[in-house]
């Protein structure tokens, strides 16, 4: 330490010079700046959330769902709206990227309005798109920082396309998440299961109960039926009381 620094050390208060002046080892001033241990930022300030959550189950449906990701290579998660279907495979897509054992992440999701047609959208293909891909950019970036988010989508290491480009593919090394799939036909679930590669894990999202398409035309319910006989296939029925979103949604969920 220069004489300069012991001098403004000394007058600030950090060192008491008496007792350490011939110390080969001098402790650190923690007193003055910024210390870890000073607790949670106070209200109205804003923390840098740059780092990654843990990831934990927060009701008996949901750790089921985790516990079948964990252990099988097609997993298909029914449920309520609001119960965490999407967030907790795209979380675990993350948490398989960042420690290596996929190759990419390829998320997956039907063009299908929610009701009423929004008309012509101008721009080249990925603005026409953005709508309808949004809620997944959304889990990402509860997951990732935006900066990462693109720099990873640059990188081909995730991947974000509408289900009709889905068609031919094989989908090696990948963590593949099907969201909305209340919104796919039989038949084009029947493609989307079959892309399935070698090393390879891919979630089917949805909730049969609340399909955009025509009565009838949603193949959703009708094909988990069919695979849940098979032993390398889960089937997670999540219900009201797996709700995580405002104690209200799972109340309305009940009576409409």
């Amino acid at each position: 330490m220069t004489k300069r620094a012991l001098k403004r050390s000394t007058r600030e208060g950090s060192f008491n010079v008496a007792e350490f002046e011939d110390a080969k080892v001098r402790r650190l001033p923690v007193e003055r700046g910024w210390s870890p241990m000073s607790g949670e930022p106070q209200r109205g300030e804003r923390r840098d959330q740059s780092y990654m959550k843990t990831l934990k189950p927060k009701s008996e449906g949901q750790a089921r769902l985790l516990e079948a990701i964990d252990a099988k290579n097609l997993v298909m998660a029914l449920g309520p709206a609001g119960t965490g279907k999407t967030y907790l495979a795209i979380s675990k897509a993350v948490e398989a990227l960042e420690a290596g054992r996929i190759d990419r992440i390829v998320l997956s999701r039907p063009a299908v309005e929610a009701g009423e047609s929004i008309g012509f959208l101008p721009g080249a293909m990925e603005d026409k798109l953005a709508p309808y891909l949004r809620p997944l950019y959304d889990a990402l970036s509860d997951r990732l920082s935006m900066k990462q988010v693109r720099h990873l989508i640059a990188d081909g290491a995730i991947e974000i396309a509408p289900v009709g480009y889905m068609r031919g593919r094989t989908l090696n090394n990948a963590f593949v998440v099907i969201d909305e799939a209340q919104n796919c036909t039989y038949t084009q679930l029947k493609m989307l299961l079959t892309r399935l590669g070698w090393h390879s894990t891919m979630v089917v999202t949805g909730d049969p109960n609340q399909t955009d398409l025509l009565p009838g035309m949603s193949g959703l319910a009708e094909i988990a039926e069919k695979l849940q006989v098979l032993p390398d296939v889960s089937v997670v029925r999540l219900a009201e009381q797996d709700i995580v979103r405002h104690p209200l949604v799972a109340s309305m969920v009940g009576v409409i």
